[in-house]
């Protein structure tokens, strides 16, 4: 009986260590999988920046609407902590002809340009108001495709939508 003894302890302790080191390999393994996904997370999204994208096409909310970029701006520490896109359609878009823009508004969109904020204008709503980018303020790009798909085409690259 005690050769059975001997036998069984010397069986359970080579499971035991086979088992402990199973273990510690699995959690090496584990930790190594671990920090290799979040450098790959890091690599793939170089930036964690928040993207969010205006929509503008009333009129009598243009100042509203850029206040709010404004406050986005100053609310996340300045331009570089988050990516902003502004796109305007429809009536809106006359607030930035550069010959009947106001003061405050051709300062503020020149600040945006300078601090990053895409500013798109509604392909569509240009040709409806026969204007070209030169009429409008300096920055604009022009959302050919219309501003509700350039909308679209951000929303589906991760931007969030505010319509204030």
């Amino acid at each position: 009986m005690n050769r059975r003894n001997i036998l069984w302890s010397t069986v359970s302790a080579l499971g035991a260590a086979f088992a402990a080191s199973r273990a510690k390999a699995t959690t090496q393994k584990a930790a190594t999988q671990k920090a290799a996904t979040a450098k790959a997370a890091t690599d793939a999204a170089p930036s964690n920046k928040l993207k969010v994208v205006y929509h503008l096409s009333d009129a009598d909310k243009v100042n509203f609407v850029l206040g709010n970029i404004q406050n986005h701006i100053d609310g996340v520490g300045g331009p570089d902590h988050v990516t902003l896109a502004l796109v305007i359609h429809g009536p809106a878009l006359k607030a930035f002809h550069w010959a009947q823009a106001n003061p405050d508004v051709s300062k503020r969109i020149g600040d945006f340009s300078k601090d990053g904020v895409e500013l798109a204008a509604c392909g569509n709503t240009m040709k409806a108001q026969n204007i070209t980018l030169t009429d409008l303020l300096p920055g604009f790009v022009s959302a050919e495709k219309g501003g509700v798909v350039r909308l679209a085409e951000l929303q589906s690259q991760g931007y969030l939508y505010l319509r204030p």
